[in-house]
C-alpha cells in the first residue's frame, strides 16, 4: 500500500491512497493523523473523494511528526570516505518539524550558509507505539518507508562536535512523496539510493549497506525514547556527499536535487534564496 499527503485546492492537506489511476483522498488531515486514528482500516475503506495522479502535488509524507531521529555515519562506504571508524553504536541526532518540505518544494537557505551539502536518506515511518521494544517488535511497529534528503549546512555543523546547528535549519528536508508499506519494500533486499545535482549522479549506493538496519534503529531508540505513530527515523546516508569529494563540492542558488530510492519514489528540490558564496563549485 502507498499512503500520501496530499495538498488540496483549498490550501489544506489530505491523506491518500493510491488505488488504480488515482490518489483517493480520505478522512484525515495527513498520514500522521491517519497513523494515529484509532479508526485507521474503517477511513482507509471510506475514501471522501480521488484525485487523479498527474494531478496531485504531495507534502511532507508526515508534516508534523512528534519526532525526528535521524543516525549518521551508517552506511559502511560513508563512513570509508569520512575516515572514520564503524561505530558499535547509532550516531543519532535530532530535528523539527519545521525541517521539513515536500517532494517538488524549494528548498530556501539564507545567507549565513556557504556550504550546502546533500544527504540521500531512506527514512522509517512508525506505525505503533514502542519503547524498550526488541528487533521484533521494532519491525512490526515500522509503518512503511520513504524518501528523506538531510540537506546539510557543512560550515554550520563544523562549528562545534554538535550537528544540530548544520541540520535543523527550517524548510531543508524534503520528505515523501510517499510511504509505502513494509509488505511492499524491504530495505534489507538492498533497494538502490540515488542522489543526482543538476542530472549527474553523486550518490550511488544501497539499502543492504547499512551497519544498523532499521529494525536496529527503533529498538534502540526506544530504549531510552518512547516512539509513536507518524514519528520519523532517517538511517544515515551512503557515500558521495559533497563534503568528501575532491575538491569539496557545495550547492548553489539554481541546482536540482534529485533523491531516489527505488521502490519508493523521488524527491526533486530546487535550491533557492540568497546563499553566500553561491558561485562556489
Amino acid at each position: 500500500m502507498r499512503l500520501a499527503t496530499v495538498r488540496t485546492a483549498r490550501g489544506d492537506t489530505r491523506a491518500a491512497v493510491h488505488r488504480g489511476d488515482v490518489w483517493e483522498l480520505l478522512d484525515a488531515t495527513d498520514v500522521g493523523a491517519l497513523l494515529n486514528s484509532p479508526d485507521m482500516a474503517e477511513i482507509l475503506a471510506r475514501p471522501t473523494g480521488a484525485q487523479p495522479i498527474d494531478d496531485v502535488v504531495f507534502a511532507p509524507v508526515v508534516p508534523t511528526p512528534r519526532k525526528i531521529l535521524c543516525c549518521g555515519h551508517n552506511y559502511r562506504e560513508h563512513i570509508a570516505e569520512m575516515g572514520r571508524d564503524t561505530p558499535t553504536h547509532p550516531t543519532l541526532f535530532a530535528k523539527f518539524a519545521d525541517t521539513l518540505v515536500g517532494a517538488t518544494d524549494d528548498i530556501v537557505l539564507p545567507d549565513s550558509v556557504t556550504k550546502l551539502d546533500w544527504e540521500a536518506e531512506l527514512a522509517v515511518v512508525v506505525g505503533t507505539t514502542i519503547r524498550n521494544a526488541d528487533r521484533v517488535e521494532a519491525g512490526a511497529a515500522i509503518a512503511g518507508y520513504t524518501v528523506a534528503n538531510d540537506i546539510s549546512a557543512r560550515d554550520w555543523q563544523s562549528r562545534t562536535p554538535q550537528w544540530l546547528q548544520g541540520k535543523a535549519f527550517d524548510a531543508t528536508t524534503p520528505l515523501g512523496p510517499v510511504l509505502v508499506t513494509p509488505d511492499e519494500f524491504d530495505p534489507a533486499a538492498g533497494a538502490k539510493i540515488t542522489c543526482s545535482v543538476n542530472g549527474v549522479v553523486h550518490q550511488n549506493g544501497s539499502t543492504d549497506d547499512l551497519v544498523f538496519d532499521t529494525a536496529d534503529l527503533l529498538a534502540y531508540i526506544s530504549e531510552f525514547t518512547v516512539l509513536r505513530p507518524g514519528d520519523v527515523v532517517l538511517t544515515g546516508t551512503p557515500s558521495g556527499v559533497g563534503a568528501a569529494a575532491a575538491p569539496p563540492h557545495f550547492l548553489k542558488v539554481g541546482d536540482i536535487i534529485e533523491t531516489v530510492v527505488d521502490g519508493i519514489g523521488t524527491l526533486r528540490n530546487t535550491i533557492s534564496g540568497n546563499i553566500i558564496g553561491k558561485d562556489a563549485s
